[in-house]
């Protein structure tokens, strides 16, 4: 059985204010329903807000939050006979960071009570000191692969 050819990769263009691919990509994965306007408001507000607290550049803000997020290994559950098992794997490039920003973006909604840039802002201020809901779910993965390494060996 042959397998299914690679799909091919879409090139996301850098977004106008920053001239980042990374903040464009991350813009899209804020966005809902198709409104990327609301969440260029958002991410932007987000980004004035970061500047005003931190006084430092949104950027840099941005990328040590997201490569504090990110993680080295996850676990995927394998099945070997009867037994599912968590394999810890490592986890590659592009997967990295969209974990990295789909766990600081579910961290900013789970909150309450602030306008959601308000909550964007503070999560990746809170990623960016190393401390927050988005890298306590880092750490938890790690752990989770830590506690699984016996069944690395069954890895594909």
């Amino acid at each position: 059985m042959a397998r299914r050819k690679k799909k091919a990769k879409r090139v996301i263009p850098a977004d106008s204010v920053y001239n980042n691919t990374l903040v464009s990509k991350f813009i899209n994965q804020v966005m809902r329903r198709g409104k990327k306007n609301l969440a260029r408001k958002i991410v932007y507000g987000s980004f004035d807000i970061i500047k005003e607290k931190t006084q430092k550049e949104p950027l840099e803000v941005f990328d040590l939050a997201i490569k504090n997020v990110s993680p080295l290994l996850e676990v995927k559950p394998k099945r070997v006979g009867g037994a599912t098992y968590q394999v810890p794997r490592e986890v590659k490039g592009d997967r990295r960071i969209s974990l990295a920003m789909r766990w600081i973006i579910n961290a900013a909604k789970s909150k309450k009570g602030k306008p959601m840039k308000e909550k964007l802002a503070e999560e990746l201020i809170n990623a960016f000191n190393n401390t927050g809901v988005a890298v306590k779910k880092k750490e938890d993965t790690h752990r989770m692969a830590e506690a699984n390494r016996a069944f690395a060996h069954f890895a594909w």
